[in-house]
């Protein structure tokens, strides 16, 4: 699972005209699942269901 910032570099994501993350693949917008024990969410492709990592 690559991160977001990683997706955006290597073209697998793409930002929208409104700072949306999109799947440079199917160009959907991404959903956030997020888990309460984690320090990171993850990003799914509701299309192709690939995943990222969001770290913040």
């Amino acid at each position: 699972m690559k991160s977001t910032r990683k997706g955006l570099r290597d073209g697998d994501l793409i930002k929208d005209t409104y700072e949306r993350l999109n799947c440079a693949a199917c160009e959907m917008v991404l959903k956030k699942k997020t888990d309460s024990a984690e320090v990171f969410s993850v990003r799914t492709c509701p299309e192709c269901g690939s995943e990222f990592k969001d770290l913040r």
